[in-house]
């Protein structure tokens, strides 16, 4: 899959939805992801983590997201919708369900730490390592409004990747990308 060739970042787009309405085993795919995740945490040890509420068709990071909250060194944060972005918040209970179905916790003025690692979900990734998402581009907005770059690690539940750059000079890029049964470092790839 890697080697075909796509024309733009729509084409690519809709290639990955197909493929992703194909997924199966599905509890299977979340484990092993959410497994893989918690080795990379602990390899870069990571603390001030930007995690995710899962959405139907994304990786469900709730085991993730148990295992950090019941260690006190974890700061975990998840996104609060704000306009075309997202401003990090610490996550806490109860969440309230928002715009795009998306699940979030209570708006926080509490300022935040400054992260080590961001969890992102995407629909697929190309040639460049960058992220070709739900096109909203509030991840990138985000990423851009920070004056650091923290660790970014993509993940998905079947591997949807092409040679081809598809992706824009503002779509983030990340340092790994991680898969039920691929794990690719930019740089390097390790099956």
């Amino acid at each position: 899959m890697k080697n075909m060739q796509f024309e733009n970042k729509n084409e690519f787009r809709k290639y990955c939805k197909n493929r992703l309405k194909k997924t199966n085993n599905k509890i299977k795919r979340d484990f092993l992801v959410n497994k893989k995740i918690l080795k990379y945490i602990d390899e870069i040890k990571a603390k001030n983590i930007l995690l995710y509420i899962p959405l139907k068709q994304e990786v469900n990071i709730n085991k993730v997201i148990q295992v950090l909250k019941k260690d006190k060194k974890y700061n975990i944060f998840v996104p609060f919708m704000e306009g075309v972005s997202f401003k990090m918040v610490k996550f806490r209970l109860p969440l309230n369900i928002k715009k795009f179905n998306i699940k979030e916790p209570k708006n926080s003025f509490a300022k935040g730490k400054k992260i080590d690692l961001a969890i992102v979900p995407v629909l697929g990734v190309d040639g460049a390592f960058r992220r070709i998402g739900f096109g909203k581009g509030m991840y990138d907005r985000f990423f851009q409004s920070l004056p650091y770059k923290p660790k970014i690690a993509f993940v998905e539940l079947s591997d949807c990747i092409t040679a081809s750059c598809v992706g824009e000079s503002h779509d983030i890029q990340a340092d790994i990308y991680i898969t039920p049964y691929k794990t690719i470092k930019r740089g390097k790839h390790d099956n």
